[in-house]
């Protein structure tokens, strides 16, 4: 049974987070301190609220250098909607800097008034083409669950593995390079789909 560390970082769900891996036969449990994490797990960046709390909560814990040191050594991990935003240089959210392991930013959808912000609910995620992460998934149109009111935008290309579009702005819904994958959608919230996106990830690293 794979080892999943989950950072709790005092905001959002992470009951459903550590339920959701569990239920594809993950041992999950929540960590409060770098020095919770085993080199052998899985370290999950669970996301609900907002980044300039997280941020310094990473920063006052130590999270912030620990992310950072275990991306770089390539170990496995998996992002959740701030989870993902975070990744990157800096935010529009309270004008915040972020981890900064990708170029990019994160900015605030300016969509037409008939689209609501945040957005939230079913929309469809067009992912590139991946055998062993998306067993079980199309790799375009199916539906995963999202809550955000920003979005990343990154000049590095190669890292992009998922898109999506809310209000004719299109915009990064996962991102992936070697054990490292990231959405900005809720996999824990998507039901069948995500779950199967939780298990693959498992098999995949």
């Amino acid at each position: 049974m794979r080892s999943v560390a989950v950072i709790d970082y005092g905001m959002g769900n992470l009951r459903s987070v550590l339920k959701a891996w569990q239920a594809v036969g993950a041992n999950s449990r929540l960590v409060s301190k770098p020095d919770e994490i085993d080199d052998k797990d899985i370290l999950v960046f669970p996301g609900q609220g907002a980044i300039v709390d997280t941020m310094k909560l990473l920063k006052s814990t130590g999270f912030d250098g620990a992310i950072r040191s275990w991306i770089k050594d390539e170990k496995p991990f998996f992002g959740i909607c701030l989870g993902l935003q975070a990744l990157f240089e800096h935010s529009e959210e309270g004008d915040v800097d972020c981890l900064g392991v990708f170029k990019g930013e994160v900015l605030r959808f300016d969509v037409p008034r008939e689209f609501k912000v945040p957005h939230m609910g079913w929309d469809e995620v067009n992912f590139k083409p991946n055998e062993k992460l998306l067993q079980g998934i199309s790799p375009s149109g199916e539906q995963f669950y999202f809550v955000h009111s920003y979005f990343v935008r990154t000049p590095e290309s190669e890292i992009i593995f998922g898109s999506s579009s809310y209000g004719g702005r299109d915009f990064v819904s996962a991102v992936l390079r070697g054990k490292l994958l990231a959405c900005q959608f809720h996999p824990e919230k998507s039901q069948s789909k995500g779950l199967q996106l939780y298990k693959n990830f498992l098999g995949y690293v």
